[in-house]
């Protein structure tokens, strides 16, 4: 459920710098207003939390600051609205949904993350496709690999072994190899946030309460 907005203060959007390139995302949208005018809204996520270290989607029209909202956030503006949601790994999804029910993704700033990710994406899709394909299967290998485990690890506390049981996983694999699985699972999980690709079984919405 979308969590209620808050008005802005009308500060001004801070341009993209190269370090918050996986601490910040910047989205834009035109959109033409009632008198023929155009004006770009967009939204800014600090994914560390901004100063008081909340992670607010922040909204802005012509780089102004209009409103803020925790996530998931949903801010009407002209024409539709813009919706805002992120995992634990990055944005889920940024996109605009107009009063005619049309859905249109919100453009990432070109200096972001988002942004070159999706510069790969024109520039080499089959290298894009390539990468995006492999981040499926690595996702698909942490789960074949690495719940059986974290089951067993689970099942072996006392007061749950008590309960049902303790289960035995086929899978046992070394401490090195977990970890270098994980790492693996964090990357590709990433790397399918910078496309706001998202499944609630790949990538954790089994535990971010959002599917």
């Amino acid at each position: 459920m979308a969590r209620k907005a808050q008005p802005g203060d009308g500060h001004e959007l801070t341009r993209y710098r190269w370090w918050q390139l996986f601490s910040r995302s910047l989205f834009h949208l035109r959109l033409r207003g009632v008198g023929g005018g155009s004006s770009v809204w967009s939204i800014d996520v600090r994914h560390g939390g901004d100063s008081d270290g909340v992670v607010w989607a922040m909204l802005y029209a012509d780089g102004r600051n209009q409103a803020r909202s925790k996530m998931p956030a949903a801010f009407v503006v002209p024409g539709g609205t813009i919706q805002v949601a992120a995992s634990g790994y990055g944005m889920k999804r940024c996109r605009f949904v107009g009063d005619d029910g049309g859905i249109r993704r919100l453009t990432p700033d070109p200096a972001s993350a988002e942004g070159r990710r999706a510069q790969l994406e024109r520039s080499r899709p089959g290298l894009s496709r390539a990468i995006g394909a492999l981040s499926v299967v690595i996702l698909i290998a942490g789960l074949v690999l690495g719940v059986p485990q974290i089951v067993e690890d689970i099942t072996r506390i006392p007061p749950v072994a008590d309960v049902i049981g303790t289960f035995v996983s086929p899978i046992r694999l070394p401490f090195g190899v977990n970890i270098a699985l994980l790492l693996a699972t964090l990357a590709a999980s990433t790397e399918r946030a910078l496309r706001l690709r998202y499944n609630w079984i790949l990538d954790g919405g089994a535990f971010d309460g959002d599917f």
